[in-house]
């Protein structure tokens, strides 16, 4: 992902001026990098260490939406649906 498409999801998910690393910018971010992913495995079938560093953005984003949901359900709802993750 490029600079200015990584600042752009960053402004649009932070809750405040300076925020980089809150937990709804980190799913944003992830989830950008798991599309991107997802594309390149399209064209790409046997790229394997690709498809495991995919699993592994896959679990990550769950780890942070699951302890985004048991810090704070109203700003889960709010990234899930923005998102548009199956939940």
């Amino acid at each position: 992902m490029d600079p200015k498409a990584k600042s752009t999801v960053q402004k649009e998910f932070q809750r405040h001026e300076k925020d980089t690393g809150s937990s709804e910018v980190q799913v944003a971010l992830l989830t950008r990098r798991i599309e991107e992913l997802t594309e390149h495995l399209k064209l790409h079938k046997k790229d394997h260490s690709s498809r495991y560093g995919l699993l592994k953005m896959v679990s990550a984003r769950r780890r942070l939406l699951n302890y985004l949901k048991g810090k704070d359900e109203k700003r889960y709802q709010e990234v899930v649906k923005r998102l548009k993750l199956r939940r």
